[in-house]
């Protein structure tokens, strides 16, 4: 239902007190209103996403339409409908979450004609999402030839805002399960023949608009199978920060995997874009392509997801990409980028030939800022990214030798050389081989690396 984006380094201290201010502001953002430019002129929008209730003949939840929303009002300004429905999947899997956004339940997305023959469609797991083909789109031969497709794929197909029995419905319903009826639009004295028409055909029928209580007993009397309407419940608003993907990350993405490039440079790759590697996460941890064990490792997520489910998640992003800051200009990013960088740097120069250990230390660099990148506590943001245990224990507790590291690089970001000594005698062992000479050179080179990248 179409409801009516090798220099000289900068210092580590100055991205660590920005990106102490752009906390700041995203607390102190107020919860109903866009979020506003920082002190260093960084905007911080959130991003929006609506969801309707569809309900069953006994008034129990069956499923919800996702619903773009471009700002706070509970409204869809869609002036794009492949864009509109490109950013409520990028926010319902790689940033709100597909368990946070629908649950159980089955998440009915609504198509363009255009976004139906793209293969980003292939991301929405066909076992959790319906597709829900809008009414403006022409059902001719091509189209039907898709929608075989799709649903010897797995998917199930809805027809939107359907309001007459046409001859060209009649002749598309067998490629079809569901068919929602429009009760604005239709003719009452139509509806009984339209119902008999869709159920003889072992469709299942959807009433939406239902407004009165009127409109439900009528529909239900004539045997509509689920109801959706403002008599039940208005779309429900759901809010979070937005999470940046660089487009020339993306691009660049794209280009090596379409360049068939081995495991090992896409994982070279992705470790330059921080906002990215988190959204993969996401998608690798959904409910579709989870793996069965904790990632602990990019190289594990680059493999559960494969380059064909990476090349459409990068397609997904950049189509709903909007005009975005540059990476440069945001401190966050920048922030969780060099810190990833020297803690992998520190890792290496700990245990040479342990690459393990050195990914985990990325890693743990990346989601140690997460939490706030996303506007939530470590604890609930680790939950819903699978990491490894070392990992988790290293980000939301600083425990463990990953722990060190992390406590090692917020202290050189603060460039409190006192603490980073005190901290290098505490672990003992191999961490006495941390120098501050070495310190300081590994942070400056963590800084020219991440530099180098958002500027390239």
């Amino acid at each position: 239902m179409s409801d009516s984006s090798l220099p000289s380094a900068r210092p580590a201290q100055a991205a660590a007190r920005d990106a102490s201010d752009y906390a700041r502001a995203q607390v102190h953002a107020q919860p109903d209103q866009p979020a506003t430019q920082g002190a260093h002129g960084v905007a911080q929008p959130f991003v929006y996403l609506g969801r309707q209730p569809i309900l069953d003949r006994n008034g129990a939840l069956n499923a919800y339409e996702l619903l773009f929303r471009g700002s706070t009002q509970n409204r869809a300004d869609v002036t794009d409908d492949a864009l509109a429905t490109a950013q409520v999947m990028a926010r319902t899997m790689g940033q709100l979450g597909v368990p946070t956004v629908l649950g159980r339940h089955y998440g009915y997305v609504n198509m363009s004609r255009e976004l139906l023959f793209d293969d980003i469609v292939h991301l929405l797991p066909p076992g959790r999402f319906v597709l829900e083909v809008l009414e403006h789109v022409t059902l001719d031969a091509a189209v039907l030839e898709r929608l075989a497709q799709l649903r010897r794929d797995g998917y199930r197909i809805a027809f939107d805002d359907v309001s007459a029995l046409t001859d060209d419905l009649r002749r598309a319903l067998p490629y079809a399960d569901i068919v929602k009826v429009d009760l604005l639009q239709a003719e009452r004295a139509a509806l009984p023949a339209l119902a008999a028409a869709v159920a003889a055909e072992g469709k299942t029928l959807i009433a939406e608009k239902v407004e009165t209580r009127e409109d439900f007993d009528y529909v239900h009397g004539l045997g509509f199978d689920l109801f959706q309407g403002y008599f039940f419940a208005r779309p429900q608003m759901l809010r979070a920060p937005r999470v940046r993907a660089s487009r020339l990350a993306l691009v660049r993405l794209l280009a090596l995997v379409a360049s068939d490039v081995g495991v090992a440079e896409l994982e070279r790759e992705l470790r330059s874009h921080p906002g990215v590697i988190v959204q993969l996460l996401r998608l690798v941890n959904s409910s579709a392509y989870a793996p069965g064990r904790p990632i602990s490792s990019l190289r594990e997520a680059v493999l559960a997801a494969g380059t064909r489910q990476i090349a459409r998640w990068a397609q997904l992003l950049l189509y709903a990409s909007g005009r975005d800051l540059p990476w440069a200009s945001d401190p966050l990013v920048q922030l969780a980028g060099t810190r990833s960088h020297f803690m992998e740097l520190a890792a290496r120069s700990l245990a040479p030939n342990d690459a393990e250990f050195a990914d985990a230390a990325f890693m743990t660099g990346i989601f140690s800022l997460v939490h706030v990148l996303v506007g939530s506590t470590p604890a609930h943001t680790l939950e819903r990214l699978g990491l490894a245990r070392e990992i988790s224990e290293a980000v939301d507790g600083q425990r463990g030798e990953l722990g060190m590291l992390l406590r090692l690089a917020q202290a050189c970001e603060r460039g409190d050389d006192r603490l980073a000594g005190s901290l290098v005698s505490e672990a003992g062992g191999r961490f006495a081989m941390l120098t501050p000479a070495l310190l300081g050179e590994l942070n400056l080179w963590a800084g020219a690396w991440f530099s180098a990248y958002a500027d390239g």
